[in-house]
């Protein structure tokens, strides 16, 4: 497969402080933008609404967002943002309402504002959208040509969310090493972007390694602490980073298609993202023959009931069922086939049967 390297490297403007958030309507007025769409969620607004600013001069439509990022549901807010004539749009919340701002944003051709809830994913810093199907299962990525206009994070909101999702993000975001490092360490010659990338994505392993337990440790106490700031930026900033600066070579390889794979079937719809993205990391590790880093890794994984199997999701697959995510796992245009290693079914079907083999015990 042919990989691009184009740089993306961040959002026109970004800011992680406690307070942030009191200076949107400022932000919107050098923008010009008098007009917002401000697309929500259920929950996550409700532990927003405490820290969202009362504007004084601008007209607000709030949209809930419906709890997917679909074509349909791109189309159907679209068509909301052109009759009411609206001129931005706020996305207040995790990572699929960030992504549904982002593509309806491209599609209206206007600026999105990004104020996340979650440290889940690093959706809030990407110019990118995953698309999924009406029934749940991924469809694609789309990438866009323009940056996120502002992402603003308030470090109160993350530290009230539920910490299983902030676990999901570092699972997410550990990845970023292993997939990065799986693509770069082919390169005989790596340009200075690269290195960036590289650097990035090693920063992210490392951090997370070190801050994750005392990070979690501050959500229990409901009291911020350097270790949460660490961690919250390195699964949106540091995160963001690594695609941002090495394009195909930072974003995914083949945890990622893993997790994917896995969304055709039902019952991994209960599991979170970076979960299933982590134990990817496992299935991708296996693949490499890094038996070694699997086992560096599982004190870590369990210290965070971060999934080392499939048994760990309460997933138990049918010989059928590993054929079929082992197949969808090596679709032509999955990114698993910028392993250097050579992909093919059997070889996606093994390595995970052989890792619920030697995860049996642990």
């Amino acid at each position: 497969m042919n990989q691009s390297l184009i740089v993306r490297g961040a959002p026109q403007e970004y800011e992680c402080r406690v307070g942030a958030w009191d200076s949107l309507e400022e932000h919107l007025n050098r923008r010009n933008i008098k007009c917002v769409m401000i697309l929500h969620g259920k929950d996550s607004w409700e532990a927003a609404k405490p820290y969202f600013p009362t504007f004084m001069h601008i007209d607000t439509c709030f949209v809930e967002y419906g709890g997917e990022c679909t074509d349909e549901k791109t189309a159907e807010l679209k068509a909301i943002f052109e009759q009411k004539e609206l001129d931005g749009i706020i996305a207040v919340g995790g990572g699929k309402i960030a992504d549904l701002g982002k593509a309806i944003a491209n599609q209206c051709q206007t600026p999105i504002l990004i104020l996340p809830t979650l440290a889940a994913t690093c959706a809030a810093y990407t110019p990118l959208s995953v698309i999924y199907n009406t029934d749940g299962s991924m469809d694609r990525y789309d990438v866009f040509p323009i940056s996120n206009a502002l992402v603003l994070i308030e470090p109160k909101v993350i530290l009230t969310s539920p910490s299983e999702l902030m676990i999901a993000g570092i699972g997410d975001t550990v990845a970023k090493w292993y997939e990065a490092d799986a693509m770069i360490s082919q390169l005989a010659t790596q340009p200075i972007e690269i290195q960036v990338s590289a650097f990035a994505a090693k920063k992210c392993r490392d951090v997370l390694l070190r801050d994750s337990q005392e990070a979690l440790k501050a959500m229990a106490q409901k009291e911020i602490n350097q270790a949460f700031l660490n961690v919250v930026e390195t699964n949106i900033l540091l995160g963001g980073m690594v695609g941002g600066f090495g394009d195909d070579y930072g974003r995914t390889a083949g945890a990622h298609s893993i997790h994917d794979a896995l969304t055709i079937l039902p019952e991994s719809h209960q599991q979170l993202h970076g979960n299933k993205v982590a134990y990817g990391v496992f299935v991708q590790l296996v693949i490499e023959n890094k038996w070694d880093e699997i086992e560096r890794l599982i004190p870590f994984y369990q210290s965070l009931k971060l999934p080392v199997s499939l048994k760990a999701m309460n997933m138990v697959l049918s010989e059928f069922d590993y054929e079929q995510v082992a197949e969808r796992a090596c679709e032509s245009h999955e990114t698993i086939h910028y392993m250097k290693e050579k992909i093919t079914p059997d070889v996606v079907k093994n390595a995970m049967m052989a890792l619920e083999t030697a995860m049996k015990n642990k």
